[in-house]
């Protein structure tokens, strides 16, 4: 119990990292506006960071799980998250209703839009999945050897392989399951978001009690990223973004 304490302490301390982000693209987001300062250019660049928070997460939470918080972990779980969202892309099945009546163009056009929405749905769990499983490669192969013919695909470098070999799979699991994986999100949802008074209360008072170990980050990634979903948007930011 208590090693699996540890590992989520560790995890939670790992979060900051890639939160620490948020304010900074919160402001230039809100600055660039019209109502303020109207300079577009500012409003593109904090939507950037949050257009690609899967990325964000996936990096950062690498970095900071790795021994040394070396960079090799980044990039493995850059690996990882790229491989395993476009494997998602290509397997994941688009509902028979989703293009009924539709042809040519206007039928790809749909499914375009259909699994990009469906794909912003998981970005930021792919984006931690893909920076666990990078940082926990990393801590143990960074020091693999291989036989001399293989030398150079050893130590870190066969981190960012073993990552890639792991986003493979993720995108056939996901992919397939996709399906029962929403509709699993979605209850969760619809269960929290019901509870009404009394789930804001269990809220405030597992954050409050979380904070000193860090574990807090963990409940407000799930609340931030994930819970709700507004015309496709889901997490209190992204609903917000949208206009919720």
């Amino acid at each position: 119990m208590n090693a699996r304490f540890t590992a989520l302490s560790h995890l939670g301390r790992a979060l900051m990292l890639p939160i620490a982000v948020l304010p900074i693209a919160g402001l230039l987001l809100r600055l660039g506006q019209p109502d303020v300062l109207g300079w577009p250019v500012m409003a593109a660049a904090g939507d950037a960071i949050f257009s690609n928070l899967g990325l964000l997460f996936a990096v950062g939470v690498a970095v900071g799980l790795a021994r040394e918080n070396h960079g090799a972990a980044g990039l493995a779980a850059l690996v990882c998250y790229v491989v395993t969202t476009r494997g998602v892309d290509t397997v994941m099945a688009v509902p028979a209703a989703t293009v009924a009546g539709l042809l040519g163009d206007a039928r790809e056009v749909a499914i375009a839009a259909f699994k990009a929405r469906e794909l912003s749905k998981f970005s930021v769990p792919v984006g931690l999945l893909s920076g666990i499983t990078a940082g926990i490669a990393y801590n143990r192969f960074s020091g693999l050897t291989l036989p001399s013919y293989l030398s150079f695909f050893g130590g870190r470098r066969f981190v960012a392989i073993a990552t890639g070999v792991a986003g493979v799979a993720y995108a056939v699991i996901i992919g397939n399951a996709w399906p029962v994986i929403e509709r699993g999100m979605d209850s969760l949802s619809q269960l929290i978001l019901g509870a009404g008074p009394l789930g804001l209360f269990a809220y405030g008072v597992l954050n409050r009690l979380l904070i000193v170990t860090g574990l807090h980050h963990i409940l407000n990634n799930f609340a931030w990223f994930i819970l709700g979903d507004y015309h496709g948007a889901t997490g209190d930011l992204k609903r917000f973004f949208a206009g919720k």
